[in-house]
C-alpha cells in the first residue's frame, strides 16, 4: 500500500529569468516552462516584469490564471507569510526575481526563508546567475570567493571599503564580487581605477547573455588606458590581488 501524507504540501519552486531581453529558451532550460504551465501562484519582486516573463516563455498560459503577491522594498514583512498559504494547502507557488536567480541579491531570500519554518518544500531551478557566470569567466580564484553586495554611496566608505577588499583578497587569495547600481557604474569604474594597486587584477562583466556582452579582466594599470561606457549596464565587479 502506498503511503500518501496527511497534509501533502505544495512546493515552492525558485524560477530563474532572464539577465535582458533575450529569447528565454536560449537561456533556460525546458523545465523551466513546464513549471510555469503548471503553477498559477507566483511571489515576485515586480508585477509587469513578472507577467512579460510568464507570457514569453509560456504564450498559451490565461493571464487571468495568474495570482501575483509582490516582495520588494515596499512589501510589509509581516504580510509575507501569508503568500504562502497556497502552499499549505497542496498548491505549488513559483518565485520569480526581476532578473537572474531568486534569492541571490534578491529580497526573495525572505520567502524562502519562511518556507523552511513552514516545511514547504523548496526547489530550486536551473539558470543564469550573473554572479556565479561573472566568476566563472573572470580567470579568478573559483575556490575562494565572497560576494559583498553593493559598496557604500558615501565617497569616504566607499574607499575604504575597497581597499579593505583588496586587502582582504591578498591576504585569503579570495576573489571579491560586489555590484553596483547601473547608473553609477562609470563612477565606480573610476573610483575602482584610482583606489587600487596598479597589480590588482579587476573583471569586469556586463550585459551578461545579451548581445553586447563584456566581459574582460585586466590589472589595473591597464584599465587605466581603455575607456568603456558603462552607465546603465548590469555589471558585476571582481577584484584580486595576487
Amino acid at each position: 500500500m502506498e503511503f500518501k501524507p496527511l497534509d501533502p504540501k505544495g512546493k515552492l519552486y525558485l524560477i530563474p529569468t532572464r539577465l535582458g531581453d533575450d529569447v528565454p529558451l536560449e537561456v533556460l532550460p525546458i523545465s523551466i516552462k513546464k513549471v510555469l504551465e503548471q503553477v498559477n501562484h507566483y511571489i515576485v519582486e515586480n508585477e509587469k516584469p513578472a507577467r512579460r516573463f510568464i507570457k514569453k516563455v509560456s504564450p498559451s498560459k490565461s493571464q487571468r490564471s495568474i495570482i501575483l503577491n509582490t516582495v520588494n522594498k515596499y512589501t510589509d514583512p509581516s504580510e509575507i507569510p501569508d503568500y504562502l498559504t497556497p502552499c499549505l494547502n497542496g498548491e505549488s507557488i513559483g518565485l520569480l526575481s526581476d532578473a537572474g536567480c531568486p534569492g541571490i541579491a534578491d529580497p526573495g531570500a525572505e520567502v524562502v526563508r519562511i518556507a523552511h519554518e513552514k516545511g514547504i518544500p523548496v526547489t530550486p531551478l536551473v539558470g543564469p546567475s550573473s554572479i556565479l557566470l561573472a566568476m566563472m569567466s573572470s580567470g579568478m580564484n573559483g575556490q575562494n570567493f565572497t560576494f559583498n553586495g553593493y559598496l557604500p554611496i558615501d565617497k569616504n566608505e566607499r574607499k575604504s571599503t575597497i581597499k579593505r577588499l583588496e586587502k582582504t583578497s591578498l591576504e585569503k587569495n579570495q576573489s571579491q564580487i560586489f555590484i553596483e547600481t547601473p547608473y553609477r557604474n562609470d563612477k565606480m569604474f573610476e573610483d575602482l581605477k584610482s583606489i587600487l594597486n596598479t597589480n590588482t587584477r579587476l573583471c569586469i562583466a556586463c550585459d551578461i547573455t545579451l548581445t553586447t556582452e563584456f566581459i574582460v579582466t585586466k590589472t589595473i594599470e591597464e584599465w587605466k588606458k581603455a575607456e568603456i561606457d558603462l552607465h546603465k549596464r548590469p555589471t558585476i565587479y571582481i577584484i584580486q590581488r595576487d
